[in-house]
């Protein structure tokens, strides 16, 4: 799994691996990657023991699956019973985000896409209400919906347009997690931008514990896992489809 992390650290001995000065992540560059029949991994602490889970299941959830868990387990503080919570790209990480929040908290859930076929995937997985496109327009109806700001807002696209429009739907003290890596920005000054007495945050990868964490709930069968097998030799066939948004859940690729 991703990322390394060195384990001696005062980052790793906090339980922040993700954290780790050691490590090596980033957007796409990196540790050698999994495509391949073998990979050489430089500790055993990089590795998840599977009791009753199939490693094709497993595969999604030490990154989509851990990563949305991580966003999701941040905020649950600012998430109280009954709460409200708004998944932006109900896509890979968002289908999990969704479920998450569904097992983890009491809140009603609003998956914000502009694909109506991620918003009915959404609906499948639970989602309370969906919304399509991220406007003027949909703000103003999930205040509408929701009485007012959400509690907990989820950007798992991270372009200009869901930045400005996800801090405008986090309500006071409450949290709004940047997780996409769309390279957006935030223009104009930041006091009236800022969710009051609330917090935003962004982050790399998961730790090793929300990894284990995000393996037990599959077992337990508490999460569902879509995903769409290539063999090796089509590694190119699962990108391109990945680009035009036709995975219906995370390509897994599997060595001949």
């Amino acid at each position: 799994m991703s990322p390394h992390s060195c384990g001696h650290c005062i980052w790793c001995a906090r339980g922040q691996d993700n954290n780790c000065d050691d490590s090596i992540v980033g957007r796409g560059y990196g540790i050698d990657g999994g495509l391949a029949r073998y990979v050489l991994v430089a500790t055993t602490r990089e590795l998840v023991k599977l009791n009753t889970l199939d490693p094709v299941v497993a595969g999604p959830l030490t990154d989509a699956g851990a990563t949305s868990y991580h966003a999701v387990k941040r905020t649950l503080p600012r998430i109280p019973p009954g709460g409200t919570a708004v998944v932006i790209g109900a896509g890979g990480l968002g289908a999990y985000a969704i479920q998450h929040l569904l097992a983890l908290t009491s809140a009603r859930v609003v998956a914000v896409d502009v694909s109506t076929d991620r918003l009915a995937y959404a609906t499948e997985l639970g989602a309370h209400d969906v919304l399509e496109g991220v406007n003027d327009d949909t703000t103003t109806e999930l205040h509408r919906l929701l009485g007012g700001g959400a509690n907990a807002v989820f950007d798992f696209v991270g372009i200009d347009q869901t930045i400005t429009h996800g801090l405008q739907s986090t309500g006071k003290a409450g949290a709004y997690a940047l997780v996409g890596a769309g390279n957006g920005s935030l223009r104009g000054t930041m006091f009236d931008k800022l969710p009051r007495d609330g917090e935003v945050f962004s982050f790399q990868a998961p730790t090793i514990a929300d990894t284990l964490e995000v393996i037990a709930l599959a077992e337990s069968g508490k999460l569902r896992v879509d995903v769409d097998i290539f063999p090796l030799d089509r590694v190119a066939e699962a990108y391109e489809k990945m680009e035009r948004g036709e995975l219906r859940g995370r390509a897994v690729v599997i060595p001949d």
